[in-house]
């Protein structure tokens, strides 16, 4: 078998700025190869070497001619082309012995590199992978600290080879811009900028992310100091009024907000990408403090985990701080629209005095849906939802519902079903649940699920034990459909008979 060929992007030129997957492949390869002038120093080994290892074969590709004359038949692209010619044999040489290499590429191998010379002569005779790297272009708008683009705005990459004439014309009619390959071009690409009538705005950055980094305004350059790695920056003209590090805030940027976030019903990959983000963004997390537990901590933002009985009192701590201009992310296990906290502090939010803090609702997968999952699909046909918990209505409604959801036929998932304040109410719930169900009706009991603690139990509405149940369940009753299979699911049919 053959080898495989990588080109691999090293980016601008700060080794931390290699990914983590060009470090590997670096450190892996049989065969390292990199370009370098006739000089024989490297820009691209240098870059890799914290990542090379002792025992590798190097291959150094040394260029016949950069900017001097030649005497080749061809000219200078004839002196190129047969030393890619070369090159590439080099390396096919070792691909087809089964040696990995590795083309090593200052910022990203197709972004004006000399790896892409490789690639069009060996990329269709061997498996071949390419590894993007930071481009210069934004090594270089990092160093200034100025955005390249903003919204709608088009960034134009140039060459520095182009004539004065047609950079002035492009660099007229775009927004940004970004002009490699400087050096000798630099005279002329000066005069194109001040053609334009950008010259006042252009930056130069040179030898971005190194030790030699240089960056001034584009008309104090020198043009004999210019090396080959420098170009020549037009950042978004909406940057010009000041430093991007000292823009404050304008009209226009959001105002607080509370966003009540669904966290799921225990383990993080129930978190949605929504939920996420949404605490990412926030200032300011509030919550229940075994949920607020779950989410990492982050420095930059204020946490004030309260107990579970006070979900009036976080809804308006939560509301003061948005009015006040905050972020507020307030977290809540499962769905916050279920036995959870967006109907509080909607509830909240309807006083007058928070008539203009927006809320926001993230939902997050239920206790129900995930023990449900556990367990098969028990939730396939009709259900509803109810809480055993009287703390919010009286336990002779909670009785009548459980009645009436028996009486239809549903499957029934039971939320907040036994607390050490409330230790007979299951027992109760149960013998209700009797008076119209046999007691074979499938049970499923799910502790702590998507937790560290999870147990799954299928039992029999006759054979449920309430002491082994507590707040962490869920429990969900099945229909006269459910069934339990010989593998264990349990599943509610779509159809009912007639």
């Amino acid at each position: 078998m053959s080898g495989r060929l990588y080109g691999v992007g090293l980016g601008p030129g700060d080794p931390d700025l290699v990914t983590v997957k060009a470090a590997r492949l670096i450190g892996a390869a049989d065969v390292v190869a990199f370009h370098a002038a006739r000089h024989g120093r490297s820009v691209a080994r240098g870059i890799a070497a914290p990542y090379l290892r002792e025992g590798q074969v190097e291959e150094l590709l040394v260029y016949p001619v950069t900017t001097e004359t030649t005497d080749h038949p061809g000219g200078y692209q004839g002196a190129i082309d047969e030393f890619y010619e070369a090159a590439a044999a080099r390396l096919a040489a070792h691909l087809d012995a089964g040696r990995d290499v590795v083309v090593l590429a200052e910022g990203d191998p197709f972004f004006y590199g000399s790896y892409m010379h490789m690639h069009k002569r060996l990329a269709h005779r061997y498996p071949t992978e390419v590894v993007p790297g930071v481009t210069s272009v934004s090594g270089a708008a990092a160093a200034v600290g100025r955005p390249l683009v903003e919204r709608d705005e088009v960034l134009t990459v140039l060459p520095g080879t182009l004539g004065a004439d047609e950079l002035a014309e492009r660099l007229s009619t775009t927004d940004s811009a970004a002009v490699m390959k400087l050096g000798r071009t630099f005279p002329q690409v000066r005069e194109a900028f001040d053609r334009a009538g950008v010259l006042d705005r252009a930056l130069y950055v040179e030898r971005a992310t190194t030790d030699g980094q240089r960056t001034m305004p584009l008309a104090e350059v020198d043009p004999a100091s210019v090396p080959y790695f420098s170009l020549a920056l037009l950042p978004s003209p909406l940057t010009d009024e000041m430093p991007v590090t000292e823009r404050v805030a304008g009209d226009d940027e959001p105002a607080g907000e509370v966003v009540v976030v669904g966290l799921g019903p225990g383990a993080r990959y129930w978190t949605t990408p929504e939920a996420a983000d949404a605490l990412a963004a926030a200032e300011v997390l509030i919550g229940y403090g075994p949920y607020l537990d779950r989410v990492p901590a982050n420095p930059r933002q204020e946490r004030f985990p309260t107990d579970n009985r006070v979900e009036a009192e976080r809804a308006a701590h939560a509301l003061e701080l948005a009015r006040s201009g905050r972020r507020v992310a307030v977290v809540s296990s499962g769905d916050p629209g279920v036995f959870a906290m967006a109907a509080a502090v909607l509830e909240v939010a309807g006083r007058p005095e928070f008539a203009d803090v927006p809320v926001r609702i993230v939902p997050g997968l239920t206790a129900a849906q995930a023990v449900a999952s556990r367990a098969g699909a028990p939730l396939g046909h009709d259900f509803c939802v109810l809480s055993l918990s009287d703390v919010l209505k009286p336990w002779d409604v909670v009785v009548d519902r459980l009645r009436h959801a028996a009486a239809a036929d549903l499957a029934i998932a039971l939320y907040n079903p036994r607390s050490k304040h409330r230790p007979h109410q299951l027992g109760e719930a149960r013998d209700v649940l009797l008076e119209v169900r046999s007691p074979d009706t499938v049970v499923v009991v799910g502790h702590d699920v998507g937790g560290p603690e999870e147990q799954l139990t299928v039992t029999t509405l006759g054979d449920l034990d309430p002491e082994t149940v507590d707040m962490r369940c869920l429990l969900i009753i099945g229909s006269s459909r459910t069934r339990m299979g010989p593998s264990g699911q349990v599943w509610t049919p779509r159809t009912y008979p007639e």
